[in-house]
């Protein structure tokens, strides 16, 4: 069956960023049990330890800027993004990049949702 994938995964990284830089305690919805995030090597598995891993990150404010969202299918109906971008955290001037992977999937009732996220900072 086809979709429109790419579509679903530039939907998903406006809505994801948006909600991260508003309110990152309402990221909590777009993860489940048995999710999995990796952010800067730091396992958390569950959408409660999601959560806390994310509403405790060491900043107050962040803006991120998305520039590419690349999206592949999966041979089980999920989608794949790879995003790229820059975030700036507090009153820093200087942004920091970034790479962000994403795998989508739907739940019983066609709801898509993160089944794993990997965060990382890219130096130099």
């Amino acid at each position: 069956m086809a979709f429109d994938f790419q579509g679903i995964a530039t939907q998903f990284v406006t809505h994801y960023y948006t909600t991260f830089d508003t309110d990152r305690k309402a990221l909590a919805g777009l993860y489940r049990e048995n999710s999995m995030l990796t952010f800067e090597s730091t396992q958390a598995l569950g959408t409660a330890n999601i959560a806390e891993k994310l509403t405790n990150l060491p900043f107050q404010k962040v803006k991120h800027h998305f520039d590419t969202a690349d999206a592949q299918p999966t041979a089980t109906g999920g989608i794949v993004i790879l995003v790229t971008g820059q975030l700036l955290v507090d009153e820093e001037a200087n942004p920091l990049k970034f790479s962000q992977a994403f795998q989508l999937v739907q739940d019983p009732q066609g709801q898509w949702f993160v089944f794993n996220d990997i965060f990382k900072l890219v130096f130099g």
